[in-house]
């Protein structure tokens, strides 16, 4: 199983950018993708999670409304647009998946993927 996390980037604040989770070794449609990331000094954090099926979606407060995650089975890929960014935003971003449903707690995940980093800034 991989996961491949790419597409991160140098941004300036108020910016936009698409970061991709490729994924092989599993039947992604029975999974949940999950988004983290890691801010220098900072414990990982969750931030977005797609569901399984029909693709339920879940965000943490600080990202609601600027972050959007999406997935395509058939290309095997999840999806996180992040518009308006902010410097808070700057992290290591990794994408993770777990059977069927999604959690907040990165200890539920079963497998990850390495992580790219974004960094927000003028």
């Amino acid at each position: 199983v991989q996961l491949q996390a790419f597409g991160g980037g140098l941004v300036q604040p108020g910016g936009s950018l698409r970061l991709s989770c490729a994924v092989s070794g599993i039947t992604l449609d029975y999974y949940a993708i999950g988004w983290f990331r890691q801010a220098p000094k900072k414990e990982r954090e969750w931030v977005s999670c797609i569901t399984r099926g029909e693709g339920s979606t879940y965000y943490q407060d600080s990202v609601k409304g600027r972050f959007t995650i999406s997935r395509d089975d058939g290309k095997n890929t999840v999806y996180l647009q992040m518009n308006s960014l902010k410097p808070d935003d700057t992290a290591v971003y990794f994408c993770a998946s777990r059977y069927y449903f999604c959690s907040i707690e990165g200890s539920d995940m079963h497998y990850w993927g390495k992580g790219t980093k974004l960094t927000v800034s003028s």
